[in-house]
């Protein structure tokens, strides 16, 4: 097997998930990088492979790219894993990548699962063109900006989101984008309990809220239609502007109302406002 850095996308539950080229590759290397060298090392028992493994993980990803580097130039077959999935989405072995390339070493994708492909081609929603943003920030005030900013159009957006955050994140959907939005929420994808939920986000939000233990890894998407966008795509400033012009209302006022129609609270709804107001600010301006 050619010296080189080896990219190798791993089971994300399912362990039929591994490729027999995953396999050949693992087992023929020098050593594997490795996330969490526990989790792989249960993957490579499965498996009978006795590999070498090295942690690789984003805690010490610069010191370890610089010393695995060295070992890439020197002609050494290095294979990279994370947990579960393919390395460099949303987990470790871009930057890691990145230095091999620029020193010259060649570098192999070795393809597989992926969560996010999984869960979009299985979704329902258009596929020809989408984006794929990792996971949502988890203040609330940064994951309703970046959705507020989200491109409008047929492309669907993809996201990972975690157990204890998926209700948040629904929430502030349905506030975006209105509780009609359609959603597709993928969760524990190839494995025994896979489930994908699909419908309002209102109504996804309201079966995940009844369980008593959100469970699993997911994939929340979405596609923002033209028509439905240009609706929804008014800001909290603009709303509370386009009020007081129309029937007077005071600043405060007019911003409690809108609050109130959004379902947000008046506090939250105030810094959307400020927020609303500082990008109008910036907007350059035509003479």
């Amino acid at each position: 097997m050619a010296p080189g850095l080896y990219l190798v996308a791993t089971p994300i539950g399912n362990l039929e998930d591994i490729t027999l080229r995953a396999l050949r590759v693992l087992r023929q290397v020098d050593r594997i990088a490795c996330e969490d060298t526990r989790q792989t090392q249960k993957l490579l028992n499965h498996f009978a492979i006795e590999t070498p493994t090295v942690s690789y993980h984003m805690f010490n990803e610069g010191d370890r790219s610089i010393q695995l580097t060295a070992e890439l130039k020197a002609g050494a077959r290095i294979a990279i894993v994370s947990d579960a999935g393919t390395p460099g989405i949303a987990d470790p072995g871009a930057q890691l990548a990145a230095a091999a390339i620029a020193a010259g070493v060649p570098v192999f994708p070795v393809p597989g699962a992926n969560a996010a492909l999984s869960g979009l081609i299985a979704s329902g929603l258009p596929t020809e063109s989408f984006t794929f943003h990792g996971f949502l920030p988890s203040k609330q005030g940064q994951r309703r900006s970046l959705l507020e900013a989200l491109a409008r159009g047929q492309a669907t957006h993809v996201f990972y989101e975690t157990p204890h955050r998926i209700l948040e994140a629904l929430a502030d959907v349905a506030g975006v984008f209105g509780e009609m939005q359609h959603v597709v929420v993928a969760r524990e994808l190839t494995k025994l309990h896979e489930e994908f939920l699909r419908g309002a986000c209102s109504e996804v939000l309201r079966t995940l809220s009844e369980r008593s233990q959100v469970r699993g890894e997911m994939v929340l998407m979405f596609a923002l239609s033209e028509a439905v966008a240009e609706v929804q795509a008014t800001t909290i400033a603009e709303a509370v502007r386009a009020l007081m012009k129309a029937e007077g209302l005071g600043e405060m006022d007019a911003l409690k109302r809108v609050a109130r129609e959004r379902g947000i609270g008046k506090s939250e709804a105030y810094r959307e406002f400020q927020r609303g107001q500082s990008r109008a600010k910036r907007k350059p301006t035509m003479d």
